[in-house]
């Protein structure tokens, strides 16, 4: 099965704090895709990027209905932003994810905040811990 959640949650914000103080705010997020994901892969752990994710809906399929930006050991969601401030909006696009994706952790990181540490969500969805 792998790591617990929690365990893989605590290795990608240690990761993510150490690329902020590296390469600071203010990039593009897929710069800060790539270089998670590659740090993430460093450590033996699967990070898949841009992972589409189809759904149906009303008797319909929709192939790549969204994508998800990492996706790491198949069960840890995480949304990479490089925006002035997260908004309600990015919360929900998450929480959607998680929902459909029938995932139990997501981390919204945003690295453009002052700091990595104020710039991390946490959001679960019937999360049972480990």
């Amino acid at each position: 099965m792998g790591l617990p959640v929690d365990q893989l949650t605590s290795i990608v914000i240690k990761e993510a704090i150490g690329i902020h103080r590296e390469l600071g705010p203010g990039l593009f997020e897929t710069v800060y895709e790539t270089v998670l994901a590659d740090r993430l892969e460093k450590r033996g752990l699967q990070a898949d990027r841009q992972v589409p994710v189809p759904i149906e809906f009303d008797g319909h399929a929709f192939g790549a209905a969204f994508k998800i930006d990492i996706l790491v050991e198949e069960r840890l969601i995480l949304e990479i932003k490089s925006v002035e401030m997260l908004s309600k909006a990015h919360a929900k696009q998450l929480m959607t994810y998680l929902r459909l994706t029938d995932q139990p952790v997501g981390l919204l990181m945003n690295f453009s905040a002052a700091t990595m540490k104020e710039g991390i969500r946490r959001m679960v969805n019937n999360y049972q811990p480990e």
